[in-house]
């Protein structure tokens, strides 16, 4: 009777870290994806900065782009404003990468769904 309880106990303590195990593996992964796509979104910004620079206006229309994986979406939105008789644009640019598209979150709360999204704004 010890011996069938011993095995029992022992059963479930496998189990258990069974379980433990790929929960670790798991949330590291989704860590590394996070981290990915944070750098993609990072990059589509860089990328909107430069065509900003060099234009002096937003581009066109919003960029899509496939990198590395992610799935990644650029936007630009220009305000123009009177400071004191000196016309000022602002300009904001948004980049956002996820591994599924479009990236709205609709894939929110799915297994291997990441976004991130970062945006900077620049005064003209």
């Amino acid at each position: 009777m010890a011996a069938v309880f011993i095995v029992v106990v022992l059963a479930a303590l496998g189990s258990f870290m069974l379980t433990l195990s790929n929960t670790q593996q798991l949330t590291a992964a989704q860590d590394v994806l996070g981290s990915r796509a944070y750098w993609a979104a990072r990059a589509g910004l860089e990328w909107s900065i430069s065509q900003v620079m060099a234009a002096s206006a937003c581009p066109a229309a919003s960029a899509t782009f496939v990198v590395d994986t992610f799935n990644l979406e650029v936007s630009c939105d220009a305000t123009t404003y009177d400071d004191e008789g000196r016309t000022v644009t602002m300009v904001r640019m948004t980049s956002v990468a996820c591994t599924a598209s479009p990236c709205d979150g609709t894939n929110a709360g799915t297994v291997n769904y990441v976004e991130r999204s970062v945006s900077a704004s620049i005064e003209r």
